[in-house]
C-alpha cells in the first residue's frame, strides 16, 4: 500500500526557507538537497512506520533523519488516516528546533 504525502503550509515554508538558503551560495547543491528531501519523502509513501517515534504519547508523530553532507535534515511528520502522511515541519540538523 502506498500512502499519499501532503505538506503543510508551514512545512512548505520551510522546504523554501532551507533552499534559499542554500541558493544564496550553490544553487546546485540547493538542488541537490531538495532532491534528497524528494527521495526520502517518496520512501514514506511506502513505509511511514520505519522512521523514529517523536513522542512516546503521540505514536502516530514521527521524525525522519534525511541524510545530506555532514548534516542533513529532519522531517517532523504526522502518519493520518490509513492511507496519509502529512509533512507538519523541516529543519536542518543543526538548528534548534522546528520553526
Amino acid at each position: 500500500m502506498n500512502y499519499r504525502v501532503r505538506l503543510t503550509p508551514t512545512a512548505a515554508d520551510d522546504l523554501q526557507r532551507l533552499f534559499a538558503f542554500l541558493a544564496e551560495h550553490d544553487v546546485l547543491v540547493a538542488e541537490r538537497a531538495r532532491h534528497a528531501i524528494e527521495q526520502a519523502f517518496m520512501f514514506l509513501r511506502v513505509f511511514p512506520f520505519a522512521c523514529r517515534k517523536a513522542s512516546p504519547e503521540y505514536p502516530f508523530l514521527r521524525e525522519m533523519l534525511i541524510e545530506f553532507g555532514s548534516a542533513g535534515y529532519v522531517a517532523l511528520y504526522e502518519i493520518e488516516t490509513g492511507d496519509t502522511v502529512t509533512i507538519l515541519a523541516v529543519r536542518h540538523q543543526r538548528e534548534d528546533d522546528f520553526h
